[in-house]
Formats: structure tokens, C-alpha cells, sequence
């Protein structure tokens, strides 16, 4: 490859998103155990606008660039890099550095496009597919017949949680703002899509004997609300807090009825983590993208260098599904 210089998208102090600029970068050099991926589609998350606006470091040694999934082809391989050739289709989980036109990332944290999908398509796979994936099946500990319940059911993370967690066996509900976005959760599989500005999700999942396994990233006075939509022996997980971090909780109720309150979040794990779980999804999950059981639901698409209209369009929160950028 004799490229040494690529476009890329980059801000040069937090703001909103005015403050993300197309600009020009040299071409990262993989190092040991990593690849090198001229990407066609880059996916847009939460994260992203999170780094943007001051509220969420890239790790010391990644990119500073946002971006943290794609989609391309393999141009270049680090030294010991084993299972991958040059020229083949990826998509990928990356530190940092998605939104441009060359990126850097750990070999074992790509996989294969599925069949049958697109780049585009595949590029809105990694970050949430990951994320669902370890935060539902591995740290919740989802399994057939419970009830799950899901905050933000049309937002990437929950169009995908919705379709696994259907795909899994278990009863569905979910949260959403609007009448088209509840109407959305139900088409994927949601048994029940609740509309939050309509109605008491507490009061709907305990109509149904309480949720088994609650997936939230609002927190704030919905920390409290989950504890009380819990069944007993239930779990609560927290992936983000668009509400805050903090809110008043009777311990009480957490050892009265065992529930179990914990969360995670992706970027900061190991590299060998995040490989596990790599290797989780293409042995439990690509099978079921291949075959068409499930599916990236897509919202729109913006090229690189309007990306600050992309930022704007998710944080206007009227999206379904992902947003990514043409590279």
C-alpha cells in the first residue's frame, strides 16, 4: 500500500457537533497483532458524540479520532498477525479512528462480512452487536422464556438486543418515545413496545410478573424505576447513563428479593476480552445474520465529511437504528 495520507474527520476541542472538521492524517501503520483496514462504511454511536463532547477519553493508546466500527478491506498486517490475508472483507470493533478512511485494530477484534450482507450493512454491526452480547448474554445471563425488557428499543443497541434476545427465546419488551419507534420494537420481535411519555413501564412489567433481565442506559430515576420493574432473583445491567450516574436506591429491596445490579462498558476492556467476545459472535451470532433470523436495522447515511450532520441527527434522538457514515 503506498498511501501516506488520508482523510479523516477529527475535532480539536469538546463541543457540540460543530466542532467535528474533515482535515487530513497520515496512514496508521498496524503494529504487532494488529491489521490495517481501508474502510468503506463507518458506523456512528453514542460514544462517538460522548468523546466529541469532552465526556468520554479515548484510551492512552488509541486514536484520537472518533469511530469505533467499520467496515473494509484488509490492506495491510502487524507482525505475527495470523488468520487474515490481505484483500479480504471485514467488518471490526476498533479502539478509536473509525471516522476515517484508514484505520488500525487488533486482528483478533474483526470478523468476517456475513453472507449476505453488505459493508454498509456490516459496518453497524461490531459495537452494538458486541455490546449486546456481553452485557445481555454473558454478564445477564439472558435464557429462553424470561422476560427482558430493553430501554430505547429503536436506538442500535436496542433494534439489536430486541432481535437476539427474541432470537433466544425470550419474551421482549422495551421502552420508546414515540408511537412509529413502539411500533418499530414490535415489528423486530418486541412482545410489548412501551410508549415511556404514555405509560409506566413499572407498572406494565409488573403486571407481567416483573422482568427477569432489565438492559438500561438511561439511569438516572430510572435506576430506581428498574429496581421496582425487576421480578425477584432479577438482574439489571447499565450501559450507559444519558440520565446521570446517580440516584437513591433502597438496598433493602436489592437483598429482600436478591436482585443483582451491575454494567459494563466495552471500550476500556482487554484486548483479550474483547476477542472472546469476538469469537462468542461468530460462532453464535453470524449464523443467525447469515441466515436472515436477524438483521441490522439502518437509518440513514451521511458521507465522512458531513459527519458533524450525522452527530446532529442522532442527538436530535428522532433516528430508528444506525446511523453511518460513507467513507
Amino acid at each position: 500500500m503506498s498511501r501516506t495520507e488520508m482523510r479523516a474527520v477529527e475535532f480539536s476541542r469538546p463541543g457540540g457537533p460543530e466542532v467535528l472538521r474533515p482535515t487530513t492524517r497520515p496512514v496508521p501503520q498496524p503494529g504487532p497483532g494488529e491489521i490495517l483496514i481501508r474502510l468503506d462504511w463507518a458506523g456512528v454511536n453514542r460514544p462517538d458524540a460522548l468523546q466529541r463532547a469532552g465526556l468520554y477519553k479515548a484510551p492512552p493508546q488509541a486514536s484520537d479520532l472518533p469511530g469505533l466500527e467499520g467496515a473494509g478491506e484488509v490492506v495491510g498486517l502487524g507482525a505475527g498477525v495470523s488468520g487474515w490475508t490481505t484483500g479480504e472483507r471485514v467488518c471490526a470493533l476498533l479502539p478509536g479512528g473509525g471516522y476515517a478512511e484508514y484505520v488500525i485494530t487488533p486482528a483478533a477484534h474483526a470478523l468476517p462480512i456475513p453472507a449476505g450482507l453488505t459493508a454498509k450493512e456490516a459496518a453497524c454491526l461490531p459495537e452494538t452487536f458486541f455490546t449486546v452480547w456481553s452485557n445481555v448474554v454473558r454478564r445477564g445471563g439472558l435464557t429462553a422464556g424470561e422476560r427482558f425488557l430493553v430501554h430505547g428499543g429503536s436506538s442500535g443497541i436496542g433494534t439489536t438486543a430486541i432481535q437476539l434476545a427474541r432470537a433466544f427465546g425470550a419474551r421482549v419488551f422495551a421502552t420508546a418515545g414515540s408511537g412509529e419507534k413502539c411500533t418499530a420494537c414490535e415489528n423486530l420481535g418486541a412482545e410489548r413496545a412501551i410508549n415511556y411519555r404514555e405509560e409506566d413501564f413499572v407498572e406494565v412489567l409488573r403486571a407481567e410478573g416483573g422482568a427477569d433481565l432489565i438492559l438500561d442506559m438511561v439511569g438516572g430515576d430510572y435506576i430506581p424505576r428498574n429496581v421496582k420493574a425487576l421480578a425477584d432473583d432479577g438482574r439489571l445491567v447499565n450501559i450507559a447513563f444519558l440520565q446521570g450516574p446517580k440516584a437513591t436506591l433502597n438496598f433493602a429491596q436489592v437483598m429482600l428479593r436478591r436482585l443483582t445490579l451491575t454494567g459494563s462498558t466495552l471500550r476500556p476492556q482487554s484486548d483479550a476480552a474483547k476477542a472472546a467476545i469476538a469469537k462468542d459472535l461468530r460462532t453464535h451470532v453470524w449464523p443467525l445474520l447469515e441466515t436472515g433470523r436477524i438483521a441490522p436495522v439502518m437509518d440513514s447515511e451521511f458521507p465522512l465529511e458531513r459527519a458533524a450532520d450525522a452527530h446532529a441527527h442522532m442527538e436530535s434522538n428522532t433516528h430508528i437504528g444506525k446511523i453511518v457514515l460513507k467513507v
